[in-house]
């Protein structure tokens, strides 16, 4: 599990901001609740105090996951590849030579991707195949449920 994970710069700031916040913020919060749960006396019937507890775990939970993602994160800069090809960090318009519908993805590391904002990773099977590419070549990407055709318009990283 050492592998590097690749991140934009945003989506890094993005991981840093969310453990900062459950370290400073959700993590004394759930403390104070646990506390004040536990002074309620008998602990076995204390339905709060449970529920607190369960937080708390999920927080620390998550704590130690993104300290893993950020100590393991290669932050790339997408200013500094070349951008003649489909590249990580890459936002790709593309037009479904099918039904000639537009679309554009960004193309950025797993941990970012979110595809109903247009985010995919470079990892997924419209990512493989788009990485390398230039601007009026065409890729196939077979889906399970179908098969599209795109031809890249424009490729940009902004």
């Amino acid at each position: 599990m050492t592998d590097r994970i690749p991140m934009t710069p945003e989506g890094y700031e993005k991981l840093k901001e969310e453990l900062d916040r459950l370290i400073k913020i959700e993590r004394p919060a759930i403390i104070k609740a646990i506390a004040e749960a536990r002074a309620h006396g008998d602990l076995s019937e204390n339905a709060e105090y449970h529920a607190a507890r369960e937080k708390q775990s999920f927080i620390e939970g998550r704590i130690q996951e993104l300290q893993a993602k950020l100590a393991r994160a290669y932050v790339i800069d997408p200013s500094k590849i070349n951008q003649n090809k489909v590249a990580f960090g890459a936002k790709v318009r593309v037009i479904d030579i099918d039904t000639d519908e537009e679309k554009e993805f960004h193309l950025v590391g797993p941990d970012e991707a979110d595809v109903k904002n247009g985010k995919i990773s470079i990892t997924s099977p419209v990512g493989r195949a788009l990485i390398g590419k230039e601007v009026g070549e065409q890729v196939t990407i077979k889906a399970p449920a179908k098969t599209f055709n795109y031809e890249i318009i424009s490729i940009s990283f902004e």
